[in-house]
């Protein structure tokens, strides 16, 4: 399993939401408005990289309101 954070910006006044809608994609354990140079941070895991940046990934950033992601994987050491 791959495990990430998502940090994600969006569009004044859709943090709430971007933030309702992203809790709803599969795979997606929790979600939060954050205040930062982020707006929403949202844990995630799937099967794969490949399921990762393709499925779970494209579902976000097609969500209206989003404007970026950075995706940072969790690494086990």
């Amino acid at each position: 399993m791959v495990q990430a954070y998502i940090l994600i910006q969006t569009r004044p006044g859709t943090g709430p939401r971007v933030t309702r809608e992203v809790s709803k994609v599969k795979g997606v354990d929790s979600a939060s408005e954050v205040t930062g140079p982020y707006d929403v941070i949202a844990r995630a895991e799937a099967r794969s990289l490949e399921e990762l940046s393709k499925g779970l990934l494209g579902s976000i950033e097609a969500l209206a309101g989003v404007t970026r992601t950075i995706t940072c994987s969790v690494i086990h050491l």
